[in-house]
């Protein structure tokens, strides 16, 4: 009986020993966020996530607009950022003002220049040939690009559409107004520069440049929250006034 309580505590004294001496589990150090190379507003490039790689969400919507694309269906397409996605919560609005043109929308909140310019060179252009094409983009660049960059990044989608749709007609519209009215508005000065700039491109037959941006203002160059609730984002008020502003150019256009 004694041998048998004596190996018994021996072995729990091994036991515990064991656990006592087993190394303690080390948590892994948290994984810093990627620092990356700011992009260049005219250089093709997929939005980027903290990982480094490319964003899930960005390439799920760029995937889609392959595929809508490969259909061939559509005759007008919109190229732009949430503004122009924004569409897409204005479905009977929407119908009734292009749905007569088989239209396509490629918008994606917060894309810039060169996140347009990549996905056009990756296949959204492809298996398609609309007669029109509407371009609104580059007020998600204002905060860190300057204004000649950003001009530059339009004029590169612009001709990108023009060499991988040269039957399309292009309709090149100036960037919306953003902000409030206040001297200095930085944002708002570099776009009207951007707006400047890129309204060269219109050639009058292939590209042809439309600054709408004066019917979302106030008197006194203040936007009014029926209008863009956020003094960026539309309203449906404000798709409204989007709409009847470039309907008689598209229905043009489209012929």
């Amino acid at each position: 009986m004694r041998r048998f309580v004596f190996c018994t505590v021996a072995l729990l004294g091994l036991t515990v020993s064991a656990h006592a001496q087993a190394p303690a589990t080390v948590a892994e150090p948290a994984k810093k966020p990627v620092k990356m190379a700011p992009q260049s507003a005219f250089v093709a490039a997929p939005k980027m996530g903290g990982d480094g790689k490319p964003q899930d969400k960005f390439i799920g919507s760029h995937d889609k607009f392959v595929k809508t694309a490969q259909e061939g269906k559509a005759e007008l397409v919109f190229l732009g950022d949430s503004i122009t996605a924004g569409w897409g919560s204005q479905k009977e609005l929407w119908d009734k003002a292009f749905g007569q043109y088989k239209p396509a929308n490629f918008g994606i909140g917060g894309d810039r220049t060169q996140h347009v310019l990549w996905r056009i060179t990756n296949g959204e252009l492809d298996g398609i040939k609309p007669k029109a094409v509407v371009i609104m983009i580059g007020t998600n660049n204002s905060s860190t690009d300057p204004a000649e960059d950003i001009a530059k990044g339009v004029t590169a989608i612009v001709e990108t559409v023009r060499s991988k749709q040269p039957q399309a007609k292009i309709l090149l519209l100036a960037v919306f107004p953003r902000g409030l009215v206040e001297t200095p508005n930085p944002q708002r000065d570099k776009l009207n520069q951007v707006n400047a700039a890129i309204s060269k491109l219109d050639d009058g037959k292939n590209i042809h440049y439309l600054d709408i941006g004066s019917k979302f203002l106030q008197p006194d160059g203040g936007i009014a929250k029926e209008i863009m609730p956020d003094s960026l984002h539309l309203s449906p008020a404000g798709y409204q006034i989007w709409a009847d502003a470039i309907s008689p150019k598209l229905a043009e256009l489209m012929k």
